[in-house]
């Protein structure tokens, strides 16, 4: 049991020690030591607000980021829109215009016909008088070139002025 229990003397100096040591300690050590921790503390503190704040600002952001996306979407949408709505239009005029242009065309190509079938007409009108200018004028020469010939057809004509 005597290695177990330390002497009156070992304790007297360890505790001696122990307090030299730990006023030397408070005196220069102490307070720097308390002020490193303190800082360290004040430092930590503030590193989890900053976090706090990043968070926060994370959280704003995530959601003006999802707004923007919406709007967005929102504006591409109705640019979609718009632009179907301008091709249904111009598609529309088009086909308006197409009609219009193909009715004038139809109606200018019924009066060139009109114009073509009278200038026709009068063109044949013509030539069938031409021809039968011919024809009576060969058969004028044929019919009539004898004098009695001749003397016939007026006493016929006599008799029709007469009768009429």
């Amino acid at each position: 049991m005597g290695l177990i229990t330390p002497g009156l003397g070992l304790i007297f100096w360890s505790a001696l020690g122990f307090l030299i040591v730990l006023f030397l300690l408070s005196k220069y050590a102490w307070k720097p030591i308390l002020a490193a921790l303190d800082e360290r503390e004040k430092s930590i503190e503030s590193a989890l607000k900053s976090a706090e704040q990043a968070r926060n600002e994370m959280a704003n952001l995530k959601a003006e980021n999802e707004k923007i996306v919406h709007e967005a979407k929102i504006e591409r949408d109705e640019m979609l829109h718009r632009a179907s709505e301008t091709a249904k239009q111009i598609i529309e005029e088009a086909r308006v215009k197409a009609q219009a242009d193909a009715g004038k065309i139809l109606e200018n190509a019924k009066a060139a016909i009109e114009t073509e079938k009278r200038a026709a007409l009068e063109e044949m009108k013509v030539q069938v008088g031409m021809l039968s200018l011919e024809v009576a004028e060969k058969l004028l020469k044929k019919k009539f070139a004898t004098d009695a010939a001749q003397q016939a057809l007026v006493d016929e004509l006599l008799k029709d002025v007469k009768m009429n």
